[in-house]
């Protein structure tokens, strides 16, 4: 095999695997979005996840996800 053609081979699986890595990717962000809004601590969800903390808290600004309160949560049926 000559290497033009090796380098048209590899190039193919690249892209290939570019698009699913993206694909995955998406997927991901769309997993932390969902945990963060149902109610997990962004703690656990960075544990769980690819991505830094830094990263996660982007996401979260981004889909308009607040920020959670310092400090302890109140107790259900009392108010705070």
């Amino acid at each position: 095999m000559d290497a033009l053609t090796r380098l048209d081979q590899a190039t193919t699986r690249y892209r290939e695997t570019e698009a699913a890595h993206e694909e995955a990717r998406e997927e991901a962000i769309k997993a932390v979005v969902e945990s963060l809004e149902a109610g997990e601590r962004p703690t656990d969800v960075t544990n769980h996840s690819p991505f830094t903390a830094a990263y996660v808290r982007r996401i979260a600004r981004a889909h308009g996800i607040e920020e959670a309160k310092r400090g302890p949560k109140p107790k259900e049926g009392k108010a705070p």
